[in-house]
């Protein structure tokens, strides 16, 4: 066909007077009719640039097709490009953390988006913030895993957006992730190659093999409990996100399963904990404040955990922290200076206060505080991780686990006790999202999970959120690296273990996962007095 286009261009445009091509072209196009019929050579022209339209339109077609492929394929090369420099000069960073002061503060702020930090300011609170975020690195037990704190952040194809990630079934990895429909903001639409989801504009697609896989779980239990809200990446807590769910899970939304307050004229006590990783970053540039968390909640008594404090800096920052709180007590590490550290702060003066187990081998590294009270003892403590390659795992589960439950079961002897604060251990695997591939991660093996079991549980101390809430799926860590707390990828480190004597007072239990100013979130309990 191509032969024939071309010579009817050169007869036509060059040589009329020859005919013969077009006559053989009119004879395949239908007419049948001797060349000197002028009609039928007009419908052969006719005919002939048909041709030529359809055949220029499938090369036009063909072309941009292959210049898409290739603008595509240019574009993530591009994308893996920039996610390996990223790679590489936060590991520079890491190696070298000197190399933060010689950075132009554009170069200091693209660090902290790739790590996941989010910091204002000038350079020096962008220098501090990461500094801090390094200190975690260089500690190497800290939280879950030098991995888990400090990491590159996993980036999301360009064809995904944030509402994708939050509600896209993965065929690979088989992850559940459950939102709770909302009559007012979601419509489904379901036809046979798929369902289309709608939620705030954004329009998701998946396969019919991913709808097959997907569960929505426990729907009519999330009706029942009046819980009609729109899920999305504003409010990530409230998706379930699990990678072996029961059918009676629901996640948290603690604006809905919170009783109602007390009364005026009920007495009670409010207590806060917050793991706050590196006080003083906290109050230089993470965006929340103690100070407003106190407004916010008007809590009784705060504890802290991770303050990184040394005891040099300890009066400056006792002097400005909290109005109204006059009695606080900080313990440090002198083992290793900026490391562990923990607090407890009160505008409730104690009977007494004591600081570490009594033990000399696990009081070095400032982990514990205890303050007594007219009808409890109460205690702050940062349990050691067990660290990259679980280093610390023995001494974790045989000596330091032991040594707090006795301890607690030694002051019990005189009145009941509460034990808060990080803990590092995700008890069942309903506190963690992804049980099965984190069984040898810190904070999730076996050992220690028998260990929380023997040590605290069993020894009569009550996990009053599980009590409270014993089908809800909440975390209060999330993991820097993948952008954890975007995704609700969590894990549930942080506890009110409560003596089983007092359980039954305690009006709540709860967790604030919108306060994001750390890896962890602060967590409240209320007792009635």
């Amino acid at each position: 066909m191509g032969v024939v286009l071309l010579g009817f261009t050169l007869v036509t445009n060059r040589n009329p007077s020859s005919s013969f091509l077009l006559d053989g072209v009119a004879e395949m196009c239908g007419c049948g009719l001797p060349s000197a019929n002028f009609s039928c050579r007009q419908l052969a022209l006719t005919r002939l640039n048909l041709m030529m339209s359809e055949t220029r339109a499938t090369y036009s077609r063909r072309a941009a097709s292959k210049n898409t492929e290739i603008k595509k394929d240019q574009e993530l090369v591009v994308e893996e490009e920039d996610v390996a420099e990223s790679k590489l000069a936060i590991e520079q960073i890491r190696n070298d953390p000197d190399r933060l002061q010689s950075m132009t503060v554009k170069e200091l702020r693209e660090i902290t988006r790739e790590m996941g930090i989010s910091v204002r300011g000038n350079k020096k609170d962008l220098v501090s913030a990461l500094m801090d975020s390094l200190g975690d690195e260089g500690n190497g037990e800290e939280g879950i895993s030098s991995a888990e704190k400090i990491g590159l952040p996993e980036v999301p194809s360009k064809r995904k957006g944030v509402a994708s990630v939050l509600v896209e079934q993965k065929i690979e990895s088989s992850e559940v992730i459950s939102e709770i429909p909302s009559k007012t903001s979601r419509t489904r639409n379901k036809s046979v190659k798929g369902i289309t989801q709608e939620n705030s504009g954004t329009t998701v697609k998946r396969s019919k093999t991913s709808v097959q896989k997907e569960t929505i779980v426990v729907q009519g239990a999330v009706s029942k409990a009046g819980l009609g809200l729109g899920a999305d990446h504003e409010e990530p807590w409230t998706v379930l996100v699990h990678k072996k769910p029961q059918p009676a899970w629901i996640p948290y939304n603690p604006k809905v399963m919170r009783p109602p307050p007390l009364s005026k004229d009920t007495k009670a006590l409010k207590i806060l904990s917050w793991n706050v990783n590196g006080l003083k970053a906290l109050l230089k540039s993470r965006g929340f404040s103690v100070h407003q968390l106190a407004q916010r909640e008007a809590f009784d008594i705060l504890c802290l955990q991770e303050t990184k404090m040394q005891e040099k800096d300890v009066e400056v920052i006792k002097e400005g922290l909290l109005e109204g709180y006059t009695h606080s007590f900080w313990t440090c590490s002198v083992s290793k200076l900026g490391y562990s550290g923990t607090a407890i702060i009160s505008r409730v003066k104690p009977l007494s206060i004591k600081y570490g187990l009594g033990v000399p081998d696990h009081d070095t590294e400032g982990r514990v505080v205890t303050v007594e009270f007219d009808d409890f003892y109460l205690l702050t403590a940062y349990v050691p991780n067990s660290g990259d390659g679980l280093r610390r795992l023995t001494y974790r589960v045989s000596e330091w686990d032991p040594s707090l439950g006795n301890y607690m079961k030694d002051l019990e002897k005189s009145k009941p006790v509460i034990l808060t604060g990080d803990l590092n251990c995700a008890h069942q695997e309903i506190d963690i999202h992804d049980p099965a591939g984190n069984r040898r991660s810190a904070g999730f093996t076996n050992e220690e999970r028998e260990s929380f079991e023997t040590n605290f549980l069993s020894k009569g101390f009550v996990d009053m959120f599980r009590k409270q809430h014993p089908n809800v799926v909440a975390y209060s860590y999330w993991g820097y690296r993948h952008n954890g707390r975007k995704t609700n990828k969590g894990w549930r480190l942080d506890y009110f273990l409560v003596s089983e004597s007092i359980a039954e007072r305690v009006h709540d239990s709860y967790i604030l996962p919108d306060i994001s100013a750390s890896d962890h979130s602060p967590l409240g309990l209320i007792l009635k007095l």
